[in-house]
């Protein structure tokens, strides 16, 4: 059994869930504090089960980062295997590469980022971290995205 928590259990963390499991992940929890039904990251008592964030909005993603990074929690990045990255190209912790995203030549992601669908970052971009880039959009190169503040 290959198991991971994903933070945020409502639409965006069901994506995020559908990915972990392209990723080989058979055992899948969900925590949200505010969903009736879900735990709670406080109920949650093994911090060494890698931990992804199915959080849509960057403020809160960025805020409930550094909560589960002082819990201890290993967080960990996940790539839909449909996405194609340039070997060059550097991924922070805690992002999600969803489906069809393409990342070209020494681009590097900051940590927390959502790639959404489709998306083609080209080469040597540097996008900043818990920042979000919609579905289907592209970023030429050389393109700087700043961190979410």
């Amino acid at each position: 059994m290959k198991k991971i928590y994903i933070y945020g259990a409502s639409g965006h963390g069901l994506v995020v869930a559908d990915i972990a499991k392209a990723c080989g992940y058979d055992d899948i929890v969900l925590i949200d504090d505010g969903l009736e039904g879900y735990p709670s990251l406080e109920e949650i008592e093994d911090t060494e089960i890698p931990l992804a964030f199915g959080i849509g909005k960057n403020t809160t993603r960025k805020m409930l980062f550094q909560k589960v990074k002082e819990r201890g929690f290993e967080i960990t990045t996940l790539i839909h295997p449909s996405a194609v990255i340039s070997p060059s190209a550097l991924i922070g912790a805690g992002t999600v590469v969803m489906p069809h995203v393409v990342i070209n030549a020494h681009s590097k992601i900051g940590k927390g980022v959502i790639l959404n669908s489709g998306s083609i970052i080209e080469h040597e971009n540097r996008i900043g971290d818990f920042v979000h880039i919609s579905p289907n959009r592209a970023l030429a190169g050389n393109v700087t995205v700043h961190a979410c503040t």
